[in-house]
């Protein structure tokens, strides 16, 4: 037997990230076979038609004026203070939600997750979310040694499965003192969907009534790291209002990340901030969680606080910055809007998109469909349940042809699978 010196907590399987292995493998293809013949769909950022990281220049002109010691020196452990202010504004716009909020800076949304997870939940607790998930939320809170359960999106309709979610909620509301739920909206990571208005109110109801057990400790963790390529940057907010004047025992944490609003992927800068309406419950969560950035990573990317705080607190900038990022959010909106059109002319099932950097396909045999489907040097992410086509990375022309090439590979695949049963 081989020597083994880590801890029995932190031996994992030894394998390669599937989305990082695969885009490798995409790009391997575009330089020996040039960009304009391979269809590089694995990619979670905003790409041009050229297949190039977008970068905005309002962004990048304004961090590139920060004075040195503004990029270099230590931040607060908590965030700067005009970021945190500004987090709040540009997260909540006119949607302020009533009652006692705090945030404290992250390394990007996944940041948010841990702080979130860490001193929310306890040791082998499920955390609830939907079984059309981000794969990390997995790897963030088996890592602490909590356990991941779903719940199904969609019922038969394509509609927000409520029976679905309210059934898994009770069942770990009646094992556990803490309900800890995911809710990865609007602009849904992978399959596009936003969960409507209506929708919110039957979940918040819910938690009303399980709160009424004091006994009962309610948190709902929303991933909001899309929310800036939502169509509609005022009806994408409105359900926060809906979080205002809860019952003290049901607390929200949204995740705030930098990555894609501002497409700053590399910088790592994000937020975690909680609603709640008791003034103790919001004091426990900044002290609580300033613990575990010192912790964890001390503190975070001062450079893009600055930049954020910049923007956000000058008028014209963030004017000129809400212009820039209005353009790459109608270029995203034509690709998905010529995908989705394709995919309906060909006969290609798809999860309902509502808005986002992707668009998902329910399948069988996943894996398999993605390596049929490079052989024509178009390269996707398989998922447990399916498939996940990057429409941000994609220009309009490869959306177009894309839908019917994984249209052809899901049959050729079903037809092979059938043939080996017989």
């Amino acid at each position: 037997m081989s020597q083994s010196m880590a801890a029995k907590h932190s031996i994992w399987p030894r394998e390669k990230d599937i989305i990082f292995n695969l885009s490798a493998r995409a790009q391997q293809a575009e330089k020996e076979l040039g960009t304009n013949n391979v269809i590089n769909a694995t990619i979670g950022a905003l790409m041009d038609d050229e297949g190039k990281l977008i970068t905005m220049d309002t962004v990048y002109d304004e961090y590139k004026s920060l004075d040195n010691k503004d990029i270099s020196a230590y931040a607060a452990l908590e965030g700067q203070p005009d970021y945190l202010e500004a987090v709040k504004k540009v997260c909540f716009k006119d949607y302020l939600p009533e009652g006692y909020i705090k945030a404290v800076a992250s390394p990007g949304g996944s940041g948010a997750i841990k702080l979130a997870a860490w001193n929310y939940t306890e040791e082998g607790d499920e955390v609830l979310t939907s079984d059309w998930f981000w794969s990390p939320y997995v790897s963030i809170t088996e890592e602490i040694g909590r356990k991941v359960t779903t719940y199904k999106l969609f019922d038969e309709q394509n509609n927000f499965n409520f029976n679905s979610f309210k059934e898994s909620f009770l069942n770990i509301a009646s094992k556990q003192e803490r309900i800890f739920t995911i809710l990865n909206t609007p602009a849904h990571n992978p399959t596009g969907y936003s969960i409507p208005d209506e929708e919110w109110d039957k979940i918040i109801d819910l938690a009303k009534e399980v709160s009424k057990n004091p006994d009962k400790k309610i948190i709902f963790f929303v991933d909001i790291a899309y929310i800036d390529f939502a169509s509609d940057d005022n009806a994408s907010r409105k359900f926060f209002k809906k979080f205002s004047n809860l019952p003290e025992n049901v607390l929200t944490i949204v995740g705030f990340s930098m990555s894609k609003g501002f497409t700053a992927y590399g910088m790592r800068m994000g937020s975690a901030i909680c609603i709640t309406s008791s003034e103790n419950v919001s004091e426990e969560f900044y002290y609580a969680c300033v613990h575990s950035c010192r912790a964890n990573w001390s503190n975070c990317n001062r450079g893009a606080m600055k930049l954020l705080s910049n923007i956000v607190n000058d008028e014209a900038k963030f004017k000129a910055y809400t212009e820039e990022k209005n353009k790459h959010k109608q270029m995203l909106r034509r690709r998905a809007d010529v995908f989705v059109k394709e995919a309906e002319k060909v006969g290609l099932d798809i999860l309902p998109y509502r808005d986002g950097f992707f668009v998902s396909i329910p399948c069988e045999n996943s894996r398999a469909v993605c390596e049929e489907l490079t052989k024509d040097n178009l390269f996707m992410v398989p998922l447990k349940a399916g498939l996940r086509f990057a429409v941000c990375a994609v220009n309009e022309d490869k959306c177009k042809i894309a839908p019917s090439m994984i249209k052809n590979a899901l049959e050729y695949i079903k037809s092979k699978d059938l043939a080996e049963v017989k």
